[in-house]
């Protein structure tokens, strides 16, 4: 299944543009980058990944991880149209902003491969969580994770993952946060005004 989605990956990329990483790369900056996440999610839980491109972290975390249920949230419908061409029985795709959404505190675990920065990644993510539930992206060392604004959003810094990607000298950071409160329902204000002023 990941060949396939691979060859096709690199076939429709000719004409849609969806990945800027050479192919005999993909196993590796895709598919490996993807599922060093699965360590950190624990058994049966209810996965959002926000801003998932043509289907990363999500798609290699659904269909290595049956016991997963993984939703794929993104706003660009040629993204998804190329991420339906896949389907998996537990990963579900919404074509939409997470700004404006609107489901809150239904995931276990909210991640996203650098989707924004980190503060608008964190805003975009927390309201999704359940109380006690997670919110994982996924960074680089370049990030500080100390963010003062963390507690008007409900979370809290509870550890920071760091692994080296296999093969090369790349450092994934994971940075993990807790949900310890609800997140107000002023969040996620509205795109203008979060890229605007970003939280910091």
């Amino acid at each position: 299944m990941f060949s396939v989605f691979e060859a096709d990956l690199y076939d429709r990329n000719q004409v849609m543009n969806l990945t800027r990483v050479p192919k005999e790369e993909c196993g590796v900056r895709h598919f490996l980058d993807s599922l060093l996440l699965s360590p950190l999610i624990g058994d049966g839980q209810r996965v959002v990944d926000i801003g998932t491109g043509p289907g990363f972290p999500a798609w290699p975390l659904a269909c290595a991880r049956p016991d997963l249920s993984v939703t794929a949230i993104d706003s660009s419908g040629k993204m998804l149209g190329f991420l339906a061409r896949h389907p998996l029985p537990n990963l579900e795709i919404v074509n939409d902003r997470a700004e404006s959404w609107g489901r809150r505190e239904k995931f276990d675990v909210a991640t996203g491969r650098a989707v924004a920065p980190l503060g608008i990644q964190l805003e975009l993510s927390a309201p999704v969580v359940r109380l006690g539930g997670l919110v994982i992206p996924m960074r680089t060392p370049n990030d500080v994770f100390e963010l003062e604004s963390l507690k008007g959003l409900g979370l809290e810094l509870v550890s920071i993952e760091r692994q080296v990607l296999p093969g090369t000298d790349i450092e994934r950071v994971f940075p993990i946060y807790k949900k310890i409160a609800a997140t107000p329902r002023k969040y996620p204000r509205d795109w203008a005004t979060i890229r605007k002023k970003p939280l910091n």
